[in-house]
């Protein structure tokens, strides 16, 4: 995972100087006055994002199935470069948070040794909740279109990138009428996460997928040798704040 940190401090640097260049060459048309009125010439889009997402697993277990609700809260902060003298193409590096929960039918247990178990909970077994709910911090890497103005903030807009992240907090809670098991320890568990994403929309709605590139876990099945494996495809819509 060193490599997708260095990967994305590159990129941001090598980002600045061409947002500098294109600052040098308009500093002299900082505003333009059109009536009464001064426009910024040298805007930028986008900085801040709000984000919800339902979230799917792919690439299950055979015999695991999602229940219930598993969903999403994206939110952070990117900075807007851009590339062009129109500034309809632009790069973006930020920051930001993800809190993300999913309900499935997959038990992870603990045994005397300490070891993880990984177990589809039968069909005839009846509980309450088995949820596992994550918190990551996250730098997204964007590369943007979009058809904006200096004097309109609703337009067409494409950005497609990468998102790396990784998993500060993890939660397994699973509970019946008669027990409640929480681990938040899994050795197992790939805590640096890697996803493509792409958001498309006009104005205030945008519609958003992410989809992650590596395994939830690198554990098997109990009593089998399948592995857990487990990616995400994330749905929603985007919004986006100056």
């Amino acid at each position: 995972m060193k490599k997708y940190i260095c990967f994305a401090f590159i990129f941001y640097l090598s980002s600045l100087p061409c947002f500098s260049q294109i600052e040098a060459e308009n500093e002299q048309n900082e505003s333009i006055v059109v009536g009464t009125t001064k426009i910024d010439s040298l805007y930028r889009e986008d900085q801040f994002y709000l984000g919800f997402t339902f979230n799917l697993l792919v690439n299950k277990p055979r015999g695991v199935d999602q229940s219930g609700f598993s969903g999403g809260m994206h939110l952070g902060f990117i900075r807007d470069m851009p590339i062009n003298k129109k500034r309809t193409l632009a790069f973006g590096a930020g920051l930001g948070t993800s809190i993300n929960s999913f309900g499935y039918d997959l038990l992870l247990t603990k045994d005397a040794q300490n070891t993880t178990e990984f177990q589809v909970i039968d069909e005839d077994i009846n509980y309450d909740t088995n949820r596992h709910t994550i918190y990551l911090a996250e730098v997204p890497l964007q590369f943007r279109w979009r058809n904006s103005t200096p004097t309109s903030h609703k337009f067409w807009r494409i950005y497609a990138g990468v998102r790396l992240g990784y998993i500060y907090y993890f939660k397994a809670n699973y509970k019946n009428s008669g027990e409640q098991i929480k681990l938040r320890d899994i050795p197992e568990l790939n805590k640096w996460r890697t996803g493509l994403t792409f958001t498309f929309g006009y104005n205030t709605f945008n519609f958003h997928v992410y989809y992650s590139l590596n395994e939830f876990f690198d554990g098997t099945i109990k009593n089998s040798t399948e592995s857990v494996g487990l990616n995400t495809i994330k749905v929603g819509f985007m919004f986006y704040i100056l």
